[in-house]
């Protein structure tokens, strides 16, 4: 592409951010699209991300900062074991007309941790440690427990829970199986890529 695609992030937490960042950037890459990636908002929890998105979009719509508009925005909030559909219509509701068409919704279901451990051969070759997903529970912090586990029982020191190899486990999935296991990852990577493919076409028919 001539230009770089800007893009805006409105995640719950630090463990969202370190996961999602490098996950839009290598989609981005494979998709040749360069992103300049600007993270908004990514601490405070579900309720201080969609808050945060809906003050965002009021002031760049008055041109208050007189900032660029994004080419994308992508919202991340955790599922809690609500159905992705649910999710993805409360952060589309919370979406203004003028950046509803360049919305893209990030829903880990139940929890981010789990795509963390999403692909569990990537996982063994990056930790040394393959961890086991079992049948799916929506107990809060349960993949939370399970990532930081693995990071222990793989003999390191557990620093950050797990969320300091966020960026090597992003960069060693396989999205295919990854996205076998959790199909709220596949329906990110999906949504992901139809809009950077969408926009890629804008730009070569300019």
């Amino acid at each position: 592409m001539s230009n770089n695609v800007v893009v805006d992030l409105f995640v719950e937490d630090r463990a969202h951010e370190e996961f999602i960042k490098p996950f839009v950037e290598r989609i981005a890459t494979a998709e040749h699209v360069e992103i300049s990636l600007r993270v908004r908002s990514a601490k405070g929890g579900h309720p201080r991300a969609i808050e945060e998105f809906k003050l965002y979009q009021r002031i760049m719509e008055k041109g208050v900062l007189g900032e660029v508009h994004p080419d994308l925005l992508i919202v991340g909030i955790d599922g809690n074991c609500t159905t992705f559909a649910k999710k993805k219509k409360e952060i589309q509701e919370a979406a203004t007309t003028l950046f509803s068409d360049r919305l893209v919704v990030a829903c880990p279901d139940p929890h981010v941790e789990r795509w963390y451990l999403a692909d569990p051969d990537s996982f063994y070759e990056v930790v040394g440690r393959r961890p086991t997903l079992g049948k799916k529970k929506c107990a809060r912090d349960h993949y939370k427990g399970l990532l930081s586990k693995a990071i222990r029982a793989a003999g390191h020191p557990s620093t950050l829970g797990g969320i300091e190899f966020a960026r090597e486990l992003v960069e060693a999935m396989d999205l295919y199986r990854a996205g076998k296991n959790d199909r709220s990852l596949k329906a990110f990577v999906d949504e992901l890529r139809a809009a950077l493919r969408t926009l890629r076409r804008d730009d070569e028919s300019d």
